[in-house]
């Protein structure tokens, strides 16, 4: 996991060379798209926005079909085993393929050698929410809070070894907080109980909080990311809230087995970064405050390359386990 495989940048170079033409034809028939979460959270919303214009762009059904379990990794391990031949990608957010590696001591699947980046679609600016009724209106108060109550606090996550765990444990381990994690399945999951005030506070994505948050039914206190987000510029950062570096930020992606031939590769990066460049597309995005990127296949894996260590020192020094 240290290094990218000489198969990865080779395919990748001759990505970048433009020596294969795109297959004619290519697609002839259903692309699938795997989902390795359930349904309404973030690699869905992504996913689906992204079918429906490939389908438009193609002229054939694009099917979205999710894989739930595991922290997404049984998802992540049925695209990585899947005919390599452009029918089968994997749209999935980060936590799978940079978190997983150091989290469980064995995996069914190599993120970096089963699977080769296609393109880094966004990136997803994360919230730390809690229940109106915490008595907290920074990070500072809820800090100060949480350390005067010591145990009776919990944080919700989307799984164990999501990257709303890790951004909990982050956050747990930067302030000195003594907080419960109580893993959810998907994003999705915690709202209820986050709504019902029986959770405390979550650290996740902003594209399933922030309506909620503008509802009024959750409350804000900073924004997770190195950043302030353009859907929130008035909100601080937890970094401004006295914790600099803080940088809990997910990222969906695209991504295909590592024996897809290079011209159907190339195929898919250009035209998914032609869906991303749409106008309705980036308003949507904007919405829900998640940046768009669309960069090359090869930025992608270096993207990868350099947030594996990033996150294998956060559950290194915070001490996660799977739960």
């Amino acid at each position: 996991m240290k290094r990218i495989p000489g198969i990865m940048f080779s395919m990748l170079a001759s990505l970048a060379a433009g020596h294969a033409a795109a297959q004619p034809g290519y697609p002839t028939k259903p692309v699938r798209i795997i989902v390795n979460f359930a349904t309404g959270g973030p690699s869905d919303i992504v996913a689906r926005m992204m079918s429906a214009k490939l389908s438009e762009l193609w002229g054939k059904p694009v099917v979205v079909e999710n894989v739930a379990g595991f922290s997404g990794n049984i998802g992540a391990e049925r695209a990585a085993k899947a005919t390599p031949d452009g029918y089968t990608i994997l749209i999935s957010g980060s936590s799978p393929i940079v978190i997983s590696p150091s989290l469980y001591e064995k995996l069914p699947y190599d993120p970096v050698r089963d699977l080769v980046p296609v393109t880094q679609i966004c990136t997803i600016p994360t919230l730390l929410v809690i229940h109106p009724a915490v008595p907290a209106e920074s990070v500072q108060e809820l800090v100060a809070l949480a350390k005067a109550r010591p145990g009776q606090f919990t944080f919700a996550s989307s799984g164990s070894g999501s990257s709303s765990h890790m951004a909990g444990e982050l956050f747990k381990a930067r302030a000195g907080l003594d907080i419960r994690h109580v893993p959810y399945k998907g994003t999705g999951a915690t709202i209820p109980d986050l709504l019902g005030g029986r959770i405390t506070m979550t650290v996740a994505p902003m594209a399933t909080l922030l309506p909620l948050v503008r509802e009024g039914k959750l409350r804000a206190l900073g924004v997770a990311s190195a950043k302030r987000s353009s859907a929130t510029p008035d909100l601080p950062t937890i970094a401004e809230g006295g914790y600099p570096g803080f940088d809990a930020s997910g990222w969906q992606g695209a991504l295909a087995p590592v024996q897809i031939p290079a011209s159907i590769l190339r195929k898919l990066y250009l035209d998914i970064v032609k869906v991303i460049a749409l106008p309705d597309v980036r308003a949507r995005f904007a919405e829900l405050g998640m940046e768009p990127i669309g960069n090359s296949p090869q930025e992608f894996a270096l993207v990868i390359k350099s947030d594996v260590p990033k996150w294998a020192k956060v559950i290194r020094e915070s001490g996660a386990r799977p739960e």
